[in-house]
């Protein structure tokens, strides 16, 4: 079954909601109607949208997703799963060269790196016929880590178009009555990656423009479209309160993540802390004491101790670090409804009832809140290695599949044909909607790959849709059919657009090789290190490069790598 690229439109019988990307702009547009207290919170809101929105997990990786020795035990290395990928050539031509140009090589051996822990391939982009420039153990299965993202993000391109939108639908089970809602108040969450602050305040919006300002009820939750094992956050490399490792959530509010806010107030001796958003029954200390010296590691010198009720600060923040921001996953097993409650009395709002878990309606929204296109959301995943993000993207996929209609079979009953049509006819809102599990997202996407990009059976291992992973397995070569398919395809210019710009943006803004030469995706794991993409010849030419390391010390790659793409940059 296809993956449908059909999208459902659910709207306000009496709003149609706008998506806007700025805070600034629905700052201006709510601060007439809200009290005192949320204006000043809606003014923070530019700054915290930084932050929790784009954890670069490429950039923090370096020493946060260094395992312990306890976790190395208990997550193989990529030598000891190679064996789960059997090496399948995927028929790319005889290379002009398989080995590595001295330089390369030199910058490669100077980062201690062997040379049997490299696979390279650069060929000609939109020629898949032609001969690589460059082909160094093409077919050998490794762990690209974060790299893997380009399939995740180019499947859902591909399949269900970069115009594509989440819905997020409301509904109110009850009646107002001057300023109060006697009912229950539904949302239900179907995936969407961006579900921010302040699009959870447009969620709520259209209620408080009612003119209520109490509900006599409860609000509830209903994130039962991803049926997800409960894991332990801290599992992958003991940081639990990081925000890269969020589990997916099909109702993912503001990622889980709470962002401390510390501006200094000299004259004071103290920074002042504010949250955001709001969650109810999180202590968060007012302030924090100031400290001299050099900013460096600040979040080391404010020293967070997480408390039962919240955090607390050990330490001072120095004065030289001015506004900083800090995204913590605080409690993500409570944060959706201490974000609700949190969010609707930071409006002005009284709750009588509580926020709970439960199941939507089989009946039309009342409203439903649109995410922004597709597009716009990938570009966010690979431009910062969003994890969370390509996770909900990964689940999205499988979920659509199977919300999809299956091909009917032709009933020989008369009125089992009936009952077929009536229910066919049935409006979606009406339906149930499925449930999907991450090996759901596994085989959606490992069939994708191979009808799509033609890749054999067996020959590649997809565990994770983020790449945050010991068990994903891809060659060079799959890379480089990707980048192939991708650059002929039609959203071609959405997914190279959404690739880090070298020396300029994303996860390779400190990168040292010719600014702008190139867009390509990272990925760093211990003993991982990965690089795809596109760069641009010295003709004008663009050309795909793959570089995938696998072993110890590989994360010292990065300069080697460098070397290599300003090498493909000064070909004709």
């Amino acid at each position: 079954m296809s993956l449908s690229s059909r999208r459902r439109s659910l709207t306000s019988p009496w709003l149609a909601l706008p998506v806007l990307g700025a805070g600034v702009a629905l700052g201006l547009w709510l601060v007439p109607a809200v009290p005192q207290a949320s204006t000043r919170l809606l003014a923070a809101l530019p700054q915290a949208l930084k932050s929790p929105a784009a954890p670069e997990s490429d950039q923090i990786d370096y020493p946060s997703w260094q395992l312990a020795s306890a976790d190395a035990a208990s997550l193989p290395m990529p030598a000891e799963v190679s064996a789960a990928a059997t090496p399948a050539p995927q028929r790319l031509p005889p290379a002009q060269s398989s080995r590595l140009p001295d330089a390369v090589q030199s910058a490669f051996t100077q980062a201690g790196i062997v040379p049997g822990a490299v696979s390279v391939v650069v060929q000609a982009a939109g020629d898949a016929a032609a001969a690589p420039l460059l082909a160094v153990a093409p077919d050998t299965p490794r762990n690209p880590a974060s790299a893997t993202k380009l399939f995740t993000t180019f499947a859902a391109l591909d399949t269900l178009g970069p115009a594509w939108r989440w819905q997020t639908p409301v509904w109110l089970q009850g009646r107002v009555q001057g300023d109060t809602f006697k009912g229950d108040l539904v949302v239900q969450g179907q995936g969407d990656p961006q579900l921010v602050v302040e699009r959870l305040w447009l969620a709520l919006w259209p209620l408080w423009q009612q003119g209520v300002r109490r509900i006599e009820g409860d609000i509830v939750l209903d994130n039962q479209a991803f049926r997800l094992p409960q894991t332990d956050p801290a599992a992958f490399d003991g940081e639990g309160d990081r925000s890269y490792n969020v589990q997916p959530d099909a109702l993912l509010l503001n990622y889980k993540a709470v962002t401390l806010a510390f501006t200094p107030r000299p004259l004071e001796g103290v920074a002042q802390v504010e949250a955001l958003p709001p969650l109810a029954g999180l202590a968060v200390p007012p302030t924090v004491p100031l400290a001299d010296g050099p900013c460096g590691d600040w979040q080391s010198r404010v020293g967070r101790q997480l408390t039962a009720s919240g955090v607390a600060f050990s330490g001072r923040y120095p004065a030289a670090c001015g506004v900083r921001q800090w995204s913590l996953a605080l409690d993500p097993a409570h944060f959706n409804a201490r974000a609700l409650q949190g969010l609707w009395t930071a409006m002005g709002g009284t709750l009588t009832g509580q926020v709970r878990s439960g199941a939507a309606p089989l009946a039309p929204p009342t409203w439903s809140l649109d995410s922004p296109p597709l597009a716009e959301v990938v570009r966010n995943v690979n431009k910062y290695s969003n994890n969370v993000m390509a996770q909900q993207i990964f689940l999205t996929m499988a979920l659509q599949q199977r919300r999809a209609p299956a091909p009917a079979e032709p009933a020989s009953d008369p009125e089992e044909a009936a009952s077929a049509a009536s229910a066919a006819a049935l409006p979606p809102a009406l339906s149930p909607l499925p449930s999907v599990t991450l090996d759901d997202a596994r085989a959606s996407l490992s069939g994708w790959m191979q009808d799509r990009l033609g890749l054999a059976p067996g020959s590649f291992v997809i565990d994770s849709g983020s790449g945050l992973s010991r068990h994903t397995q891809l060659s060079a070569v799959q890379f480089t059919r990707l980048l192939q398919t991708a650059w002929g395809s039609a959203v071609m210019p959405e997914f190279v657009s959404s690739l880090p710009l070298v020396g300029v943006d994303g996860t390779l803004r400190k990168s040292h090789a010719t600014p702008g030469s190139g867009h390509l995706k990272t990925g760093t794991l211990r003993d991982v290190k990965a690089v795809a993409g596109y760069v641009r010849g010295r003709n004008g030419r663009m050309y795909t490069l793959v570089a995938l390391v696998n072993g110890a010390g590989a994360e010292k790659a990065a300069r080697a790598f460098d070397v290599l793409i300003d090498w493909v940059a000064t070909q004709n």
